[in-house]
């Protein structure tokens, strides 16, 4: 039986996915979260055998949350579905150790193919978002994007910044001085040609980072 935890923050998400999941004779979910810390100590107490990661969702968010399963429980298999699949999310993901990368719109075949195929130590790709990667690596690996001149930790700051986060509530989060966060964010500014919180999330949502009402 091929154990799956659900990360998404919504619940209704989570629930259509459960639907799915559970008609299949080899396929049981055995835990819910919905943000990045709660997923991580799920893994901790009991871990599954696979993650469902969304990649934007309160709080750290699916890659960082990606990061510490995978130091904790580096046998998991992480399989990132989201609405996400412009460059550099795929790579991000991938690089913090995903297996599999998926969008929300694929069918439920797809993603009980994908299932199956990483339990079977194979990767998971969808097509789309094999195809933006493959794009992306004609123009040095999408840095034809803003968002490619982001480091992995500029990238979460900016995602928990357009979540309405405070700096101490950033550095709580990611276990990072205040001084420190305030550094990343003036780097992320400067790299994304915005001066202050409001003008990057406009580019957030230009850049489909975010949506309106998420």
């Amino acid at each position: 039986m091929i154990r799956i935890l659900l990360v998404d923050d919504h619940s209704l998400f989570r629930t259509g996915m459960k639907s799915i999941l559970e008609t299949q004779d080899d396929m049981e979910v055995v835990g819910e979260a919905d943000t990045g810390e709660a997923a991580v100590e799920q893994v901790r107490q009991s871990p599954p055998d696979v993650v469902l990661m969304d990649v934007h969702m309160p709080g750290i968010g699916g890659i960082e949350a990606t990061r510490r399963i995978l130091r904790a429980e580096p046998g998991v298999k992480v399989i990132a579905l989201t609405a996400l699949n412009d460059e550099p999310f795929p790579s991000r993901l991938l690089d913090a150790g995903a297996v599999g990368y998926l969008t929300k719109g694929c069918p439920a075949e797809e993603l009980l193919d994908a299932i199956r195929r990483v339990m079977r130590d194979e990767h998971y790709l969808s097509a789309d978002v094999a195809q933006k990667l493959s794009l992306s690596a004609l123009v040095n690996k999408g840095e034809s994007s803003p968002l490619a001149k982001l480091s992995p930790r500029e990238m979460q700051v900016m995602m928990m910044i357009t979540q309405g986060k405070t700096t101490q509530e950033i550095s709580d989060a990611l276990y990072l001085s205040p001084k420190t966060v305030s550094t990343y964010r003036t780097r992320l500014f400067e790299k994304l040609g915005v001066s202050n919180d409001v003008e990057l999330t406009h580019f957030a949502l230009r850049h489909g980072v975010i949506e309106l009402g998420g």
